[in-house]
């Protein structure tokens, strides 16, 4: 490769990584919840309500990752009695496992709105594949903040089973629908 080649190739990559922006996580916008289906008869809900992380994307290259914690603890199905079960070691054993992971490894775009995520859930110590679907995603100038806000609408499904969290099956199902409202401010 010669000095010009290398020389375009660098001015290349650095121009592509221009466009790539980080956005960190709002936590008082941002809440992964969930339902599961309890005997047939009702649908259990619950969400936490203490999230953190950043999100990168770069939509020149229509490309991104997402790196979200999830503290166990923050664990709300509106039922005290049902929360502080949740955390024990019967379901979330949030003493041993405080934090729930989600990596984004690729952001999938159609057009030039982000529309998946391919990535992997850890929740209990065990690691596996969880995709989502954006349904919703849109940018804005944040009026209070005068800096650019996303936000988005994301879902998908895992079986809790495959974590470990066994508690209850079958009586409470172990498919789990995962909804997560999401906004984030970019980086300054």
């Amino acid at each position: 490769m010669t000095f010009k080649h290398l020389a375009a190739a660098l001015l290349a990559l650095s121009a592509a990584s221009a466009y790539a922006q980080t956005y960190n996580i709002d936590p008082s916008h941002t809440y992964p919840s969930f339902e599961a289906d309890h005997m047939g008869i009702s649908v259990w809900r619950g969400k936490f309500t203490k999230t953190s992380g950043t999100i990168n994307l770069d939509r020149k290259a229509k490309t991104g990752t997402m790196d979200i914690a999830i503290d166990a603890n923050s664990i709300d199905f509106g039922h005290a009695k049902m929360n502080d079960h949740a955390k024990n070691k019967d379901m979330f054993n949030v003493e041993q496992h405080p934090t729930i992971t989600y990596k984004g490894k690729s952001i999938k775009f159609n057009g030039d709105t982000p529309v998946a995520v391919e990535g992997e859930l850890t929740m209990l110590g065990v690691t596996k594949p969880v995709n989502l679907t954006i349904s919703k995603f849109k940018c804005i100038q944040h009026p209070m903040l005068k800096r650019e806000v996303c936000g988005a609408d994301a879902s998908g499904e895992f079986k809790r089973t495959d974590f470990g969290l066994n508690y209850a099956t079958p009586r409470f199902s172990p498919e789990v629908k995962l909804a997560i409202q999401v906004e984030a401010l970019i980086a300054d």
